[in-house]
């Protein structure tokens, strides 16, 4: 038998709270974007624009009669290395080496893979399984296991550290730009622009390209972290950017021969690199989540 609510009587309804549930959750991914997003303006400020501003010494080439000075020191706020090198000095020009990395790589990503995926998707049939069989052998590969051979090819150095990190950036990125690129392709206005007789490249850069593009920046921002930790690695393992250039990785490698003495030495670099990757990690799952209004 069926319960009825007496005339007059209320009926509870949960939408008032899955109401405040959506704008609490719209507010801390909004906060989220803006405390990331200011970190890594800060990052980005400090490691190009410090070594110009901050009265700091030169990361290379330091008095060996300095080594081991401990943080406050008089000229050195962080102390310095075994080699007499300033540790702040190192940890700004390392950051810039990184950061640099991570750009230059996404930037290569998304020219190279970001128009793979687009023209793969657009022209179809065979091409577009021959293209995306080439990529999935690529992808295979465990991608450490990938950059640490091709880096041991290439040799250590930073132009050789961005084309090894660029090969396993350019497969995950043309997947993207692909599953972006067929999602475009049934809206009704590029069916008008194939139907006017438009030719494909133009298609691709007026109409596919600009509605892809914020799908393939929020995985920028996730592929910086990836790049950035991965370059950590290389270095750390002297694949990547060689002494006497500063690295994070390769101040973690150096410091860990003197931990048990200045375990500061590996610290320093070590919370420089998860800042970093935190706030990239940060900033694009929630870039990612505003998109798409999760």
């Amino acid at each position: 038998m069926a319960v009825t609510s007496p005339p007059g009587s209320a009926t509870l309804s949960p939408a008032p709270l899955a109401g405040s549930a959506t704008r609490w959750s719209s507010f801390r991914r909004r906060l989220t974007i803006w405390i990331s997003g200011s970190v890594v303006a800060l990052l980005v400020i400090t490691c190009y624009l410090g070594p110009f501003v901050l009265p700091i010494p030169s990361p290379v080439g330091g008095n060996v009669l300095d080594s081991g000075l401990s943080p406050g020191s008089p000229g050195h706020p962080l102390g310095t290395d075994v080699n007499g090198n300033d540790v702040l000095s190192r940890l700004i020009h390392g950051g810039r080496s990184s950061l640099t990395v991570g750009v230059v790589v996404n930037i290569i990503g998304l020219a190279i893979g970001g128009t793979v995926g687009a023209i793969s998707a657009y022209l179809g049939g065979r091409a577009d399984s021959i293209i995306m069989r080439a990529l999935d052998v690529l992808i295979a590969f465990p991608s450490l296991v990938l950059v640490i051979v091709l880096a041991q090819i290439l040799g250590p150095s930073l132009p050789n550290t961005i084309l090894a990190l660029s090969a396993f950036s350019i497969p995950a990125v043309a997947r993207i730009s692909r599953a972006a690129t067929l999602k475009v392709m049934s809206m009704p206005y590029l069916q008008a622009a194939e139907l006017s007789g438009s030719p494909w490249w133009r298609i691709l850069s007026r109409h596919v390209v600009p509605n892809i593009v914020p799908q393939l920046t929020t995985f920028a921002m996730l592929g910086m972290a990836i790049v950035v930790v991965t370059e950590g690695a290389l270095s750390f393992l002297g694949l990547g950017i060689p002494p006497p250039r500063p690295s994070w990785g390769n101040m973690i490698f150096e410091a860990q021969q003197s931990m048990s003495a200045t375990p500061l030495l590996v610290l320093w670099p070590s919370i420089a690199l998860l800042v970093t990757v935190l706030s990239f990690n940060l900033l694009g799952e929630s870039i990612r989540d505003e998109v798409t209004g999760r």
